[in-house]
């Protein structure tokens, strides 16, 4: 009896996977062509949502790596300096592709010089640095305000052509009037969470990148307090 029964639980139980992935299947073309009747508008706003997500990922992959521990380069410069090895301090920095790296050796360059002018030297190198850790991030902020109003945009057109579709038919179709006003919703909706998306992936990319500002300005602040040492 059970040698019987035991196919047709198999057979039962690979229909019903099969059953699940067909409605996965489903659903996710529903999906996508729920999207797509948001109108012409719901194109501009999903380029913006892959460009967003392009720069949030590069400039979050970038600020990480630009964030991460320099092993002790500060400490090696400080030991060549107060050894008064201005040469192999110039090299730790230059073995190490980073803004606190770039910014000391700018630094370094200047030793010799006024205290004013090294602090100035270090400062504009930093003012470089900023600039380029903050690349582009502005752009998802743009795509925070633009995203919202083209799905306003869209929303304000599908009311129209509803408009004038009830005027054409010269009468009221509640099911066809709601069912448009449905599709057309697609597109605020779409505009509102991309760009809330990209509010708040603008936000993370610029408390990274005041955390690591801070940061470099600690040790910048630390090196030039020790050029500023009487004994140099």
């Amino acid at each position: 009896m059970s040698l019987v029964q035991t196919p047709l639980t198999v057979d039962t139980l690979n229909q019903v996977q099969q059953q699940t992935v067909a409605l996965a299947t489903q659903e996710d073309l529903n999906l996508i062509q729920l999207l797509m009747k948001g109108g012409w508008i719901m194109i501009p706003i999903i380029l913006l949502f892959f460009l967003g997500l392009v720069i949030f990922f590069e400039r979050y992959i970038t600020i990480s790596k630009a964030g991460k521990s320099e092993g002790g380069l500060l400490a090696q410069v400080k030991s060549n300096v107060l050894s008064g090895k201005l040469d192999a301090a110039m090299a730790v920095c230059r073995s190490s592709n980073s803004a606190l790296a770039r910014m000391l050796q700018k630094g370094l360059t200047r030793v010799g010089r006024p205290i004013k002018d090294i602090e100035g030297a270090i400062e504009n190198q930093g003012k470089l640095e900023v600039s380029r850790l903050e690349k582009n991030i502005n752009i998802l902020g743009i795509i925070a305000g633009i995203a919202p109003m083209l799905g306003f945009v869209g929303t304000i057109f599908g009311v129209i052509q509803i408009f004038r579709d009830v005027e054409v038919a010269g009468g009221i179709d509640i099911g066809s009037v709601s069912g448009g006003l449905y599709v057309k919703m697609i597109a605020s909706a779409s505009g509102l969470t991309i760009g809330i998306l990209a509010y708040i992936g603008y936000h993370i990319l610029n408390m990274m990148v005041e955390r690591l500002i801070l940061r470099i300005e600690t040790d910048a602040i630390e090196f030039i307090d020790l050029l500023d040492e009487p004994s140099l």
